[in-house]
């Protein structure tokens, strides 16, 4: 038997096959699995696709998806069950990803690419051959990184409050009360991942989206009896499967920074999420500062101090602004 390629466009078509895949490397194909077991329950309106690519003897090697969330279209997601020191023969199965794509949707819904470098960029080679889409530039390139209970740092080296200054502060999981405070810092927050930009009223969207969920945490802080309380920091956890869950957004209002907020917040966030998970993922931009509080925290392979298994490269590219449609993730 060939290798061969099969779409599906409803969570409940997909084949075992692709789910057993996708679930025996949760933390690698935390980008499509989780949205998948969100996606059963979603209408068959066509808005979702994903592909699958099989080896002759019937192992899935890739999976990509295209597919919708809350607040529009996603960048194109592709996981690999081959191991870095595997992908190097590519071409082949990426292209008939490719071509399965190229048949079920027109190019400009193809705004970016996500996934390992090597992947990434072999997709978007054969892509900009197939399509003539070339590639504008390089959107995000981040460090996969994971925590583990074991490897989670107690909180007992939180950095303390000033003590010259009478701050009360509250930690825990964001309600209706706190709607709009996260919309503002979800707001900012997106002001900092060009191009993906929201407007105030999307950035609504978001937050209504993830309070429902019970997806994001919020670090509430005081100064002085009648100060206002305000929120200093917001954690989000919006991916999350059986075992998994990932860090996606962590954002610190400019006012209430160098208090230590997003680290006392991350704790409580790993914390509470460790209770029920085995393992929290996140990416973290190359060159990002944010690194140095993940590694406190317990995140690993982002201290510099050689290669971690695990932990790789990711890369984002984006094609050319002036032929797609820019969505959002």
């Amino acid at each position: 038997m060939a290798s061969r390629v099969e779409s599906y466009t409803h969570a409940s078509d997909i084949d075992d096959a692709v789910i057993d895949a996708l679930k025996s490397n949760e933390g690698a194909a935390n980008t499509i699995y989780p949205f998948i077991l969100k996606a059963k329950d979603f209408p068959r309106d066509g808005s979702q696709l994903w592909i699958a690519h099989f080896e002759h003897n019937g192992q899935v090697t890739f999976v990509l998806s295209c597919t919708r969330g809350v607040l529009g279209d996603y960048p194109v997601f592709i996981f690999t069950t081959k191991p870095p020191t595997e992908r190097k023969d590519i071409t082949q199965p990426l292209g008939q990803l490719a071509q399965a794509l190229r048949a079920s949707v027109a190019p400009e819904r193809v705004f970016a690419v996500f996934s390992c470098e090597a992947v990434t960029c072999e997709f978007a080679r054969i892509w900009t051959e197939l399509t003539g889409t070339d590639v504008e530039r390089e959107y995000y390139r981040a460090t996969f990184s994971y925590c583990t209970a074991a490897t989670f740092t107690p909180s007992s080296q939180l950095r303390p409050l000033p003590e010259n200054r009478d701050l009360a502060i509250w930690l825990g999981p964001a309600n209706e009360s706190h709607t709009a405070k996260v919309a503002e810092l979800c707001h900012k927050f997106a002001a900092t991942s060009e191009p993906y930009l929201l407007t105030p009223e999307r950035a609504l969207l978001e937050a209504k989206a993830m309070i429902s969920r019970k997806e994001v945490w919020v670090h509430v802080i005081q100064e002085g009896v009648h100060g206002e309380r305000e929120i200093a920091s917001i954690v989000a956890a919006t991916r999350q499967s059986g075992r998994v869950s990932a860090i996606t957004k962590v954002f610190t209002n400019p006012r209430w920074r160098e208090l230590g907020c997003a680290e006392r917040l991350l704790r409580r966030v790993c914390k509470d999420l460790l209770a029920e998970k085995e393992r929290l993922v996140l990416y973290v931009g190359v060159g990002n500062n944010a690194a140095r509080v993940y590694h406190r925290v317990g995140f690993q392979g982002l201290a510099g101090h050689g290669e971690v298994e695990g932990v790789e490269t990711y890369l984002e590219l984006g094609f050319d602004s002036q032929r797609v449609e820019i969505g959002f993730w």
